[in-house]
C-alpha cells in the first residue's frame, strides 16, 4: 500500500482528498500546513505528496524546496485556487512535479496520484537492480547472478522498502507500519527478526549490505 501526505489546510478538503484516496486503496496522511507536514515525514515513510500552495507558517512552496533542498525525491502534485502561470512556473522551479487548480475534479486527481507513482517507477516496473540482484516484487524473487530466491512475504517486502531508498533510514516502527500494517499486534522485535534473517541470506551478496543506524533504524546501502 502506497502513503500519500495530505497537505492541505482547509479541513473539509483535507479530509475530502484523504477519504477519496482512501477509497482507491491508498493509505492517506493529512497535515494543515507545511510545518505539521515535515513532522509526518520525519515520522512516516511517504511516497507521494499531495500539497497546498497557501498555507499558515509555511506555504506550499516553501516546503516543496525544503523537501528537494534535503534531497527528499518523492513525487509532489501540487494543488490550488491559483492557476496564473507565474505560480506554476514557481512551483516548477522549486521542484513539484505536477499541478491541479481548484475546484479539483478528485478522480482526475487520482489519476494523477497513479501516473507520478508510475513515473517515479514505484508501480510500474516493480523490479530494483543493484549491480547483479534484482528484487522482482511481483514474483517475490531476489535474483542474483542467475541465482534466484524465493522470500517469504514480509521478508520480501521488507527488503524491498529499503532498497526502494537506498541510505534512508527506517525506523523499527516505520516498518512495522509499512510491512505489518499500523492495527498490527506484533511488536517491533519482529522487524529485527527479520532482518537478521536477510542479513544471514544475503552475507555474501557484494551489491549492497542492511546497515543498522544505532539508535535511529535500519537502511540498505550500495557496495
Amino acid at each position: 500500500m502506497f502513503t500519500v501526505l495530505v497537505v492541505e489546510d482547509d479541513n473539509k478538503l483535507r479530509q475530502l482528498f484523504c477519504t477519496v484516496l482512501t477509497r482507491n486503496g491508498y493509505r492517506a496522511i493529512p497535515a494543515v500546513n507545511g510545518e505539521n507536514a515535515l513532522a509526518a515525514l520525519d515520522k512516516e515513510f511517504i511516497d507521494l505528496m499531495i500539497c497546498d500552495i497557501m498555507m499558515p507558517h509555511m506555504d506550499g512552496f516553501e516546503l516543496t524546496q525544503t523537501l528537494r533542498d534535503n534531497n527528499q525525491e518523492l513525487p509532489i502534485l501540487m494543488v490550488t485556487a491559483r492557476e496564473n502561470f507565474s505560480d506554476k512556473q514557481q512551483g516548477f522551479l522549486a521542484g513539484i512535479d505536477d499541478y491541479m487548480v481548484k475546484p479539483i475534479n478528485v478522480n482526475e486527481m487520482i489519476l494523477r496520484v497513479g501516473a507520478l507513482l508510475r513515473r517515479a517507477k514505484i508501480i510500474n516496473e516493480r523490479k530494483i537492480e543493484w549491480g547483479k540482484t534484482v528484487l522482482d516484487y511481483d514474483a517475490l524473487t531476489v535474483i542474483h547472478e542467475q541465482e534466484s530466491l524465493l522470500l517469504p512475504q514480509k521478508e520480501f517486502y521488507l527488503l524491498y522498502k529499503m532498497m526502494s531508498y537506498p541510505n534512508k533510514i527506517f525506523t523499527k516502527q516505520q516498518l512495522m507500519d509499512e510491512i505489518w500494517g499500523m492495527d498490527s499486534e506484533t511488536d517491533e522485535h519482529t522487524v529485527v527478526v527479520h532482518i537478521n534473517r536477510l542479513r544471514e541470506r544475503f552475507k555474501e551478496n557484494t551489491d549492497f549490505e542492511i546497515v543498522t543506524v544505532r539508535g535511529l533504524g535500519y537502511k540498505a546501502v550500495r557496495l
